[in-house]
């Protein structure tokens, strides 16, 4: 993984992942797969908290729940952009000017895909090293859910 911050509030990360762009974004947008990895280590995303509705101006909304304390952390979003395998986009509500998401699904051949995400409007407590190493941690989830598709 690289990842660059351009500027306080803006952050962009790349990661490859072993699996076609189809199956990627495909995970990446169904609650049935969503609810095996989203979220850092030591939290967990019932499937009854999460929703999707695949389309500009759909809404996309998750809730995290923290393992030891079950303290609840919802994301409540709309998409923007929704254009199965090769991209997506989210506004966040309730986040400080509206955080928005984009993800870039690139087929890298051989079954691999290079998910570039670009985020604006980032809250500070979300670019702490804390934020950072959750957000490691959810990879870490999701490349082994990958694994055992």
């Amino acid at each position: 993984m690289s990842d660059a911050q351009s500027e306080l509030g803006e952050l962009t990360i790349t990661r490859i992942f072993e699996a076609p762009p189809e199956v990627v974004f495909e995970c990446m947008t169904t609650p049935a797969h969503l609810t095996h990895f989203w979220g850092p280590i030591g939290m967990s995303t019932p499937l009854d908290g999460i929703t999707v509705e695949p389309l500009a101006g759909g809404r996309f909304e998750t809730v995290m729940v923290n393992d030891e304390t079950g303290n609840e952390y919802p994301m409540n979003a709309v998409f923007v952009e929704f254009d199965p395998p090769h991209t997506f986009s989210f506004t966040e509500a309730g986040l400080e000017g509206g955080m928005l998401t984009k993800i870039v699904f690139n087929d890298l051949g051989g079954g691999r895909t290079e998910t570039v995400t670009h985020q604006t409007n980032v809250p500070s407590m979300l670019m702490s090293p804390e934020a950072r190493a959750g957000l490691e941690t959810s990879f870490v989830k999701f490349d082994a859910y990958l694994a055992s598709l």
